[in-house]
């Protein structure tokens, strides 16, 4: 399977079941995160792969793919986030986290397949280490700019970081699962 859109939505595929798995378990506890603290999730995400890269054991039995799932619905989590504001309690059905989820990967998909033909898909050569910097520096950028409270001059705001994250995610499971 060669054809980028098609591994694109095998991974998602992969991202939306543990999604659904984890929304039929626990709701939509995720409702009451604020986008705050859904960043903070992702850096601890794009951290831990960064410390599995860097040193090459781990003590946990996981290893990067779950992070890289986990920063890809974290990531979709956030968009959810900026769109409807965080809630007190868990206040979303199924269906409608769902739908919003499909939605923004959706949205993932359309911006990657755009930027891929412009950039020819210049990430098939790049490392996956190269990612998870890309992941890093997003994320303290998005920083940055909810210091700002969220208001910039001249660059993209948190919504375009999170799509980049989930993005650089989506590479990097393409990667693992397809190889080379």
């Amino acid at each position: 399977m060669k054809d980028t859109k098609q591994q694109f939505e095998h991974v998602i595929g992969i991202c939306r079941d543990l999604f659904a798995k984890k929304l039929h378990d626990y709701g939509a506890a995720w409702r009451i995160m604020r986008p705050t603290s859904i960043t903070d999730q992702i850096f601890i995400k794009a951290n831990r792969i960064r410390s599995i890269e860097t040193k090459g054991v781990t003590m946990v039995d996981e290893g990067i793919r779950p992070e890289f799932i986990g920063i890809v619905n974290y990531g979709i989590i956030g968009l959810i986030q900026l769109e409807l504001g965080y809630a007190e309690k868990d206040d979303m059905k199924v269906e409608k986290a769902m739908e919003l989820y499909d939605r923004y990967a959706k949205q993932a998909l359309d911006l990657m397949l755009a930027k891929n033909h412009d950039y020819d898909e210049a990430w098939r050569s790049m490392r996956i280490s190269s990612y998870t910097d890309l992941i890093l520096m997003k994320i303290y950028r998005t920083k940055q700019i909810e210091g700002h409270d969220g208001a910039t001059l001249v660059s993209e705001g948190i919504d375009a970081n999170y799509m980049d994250m989930i993005n650089y995610s989506v590479f990097g499971l393409i990667k693992l699962e397809f190889g080379e």
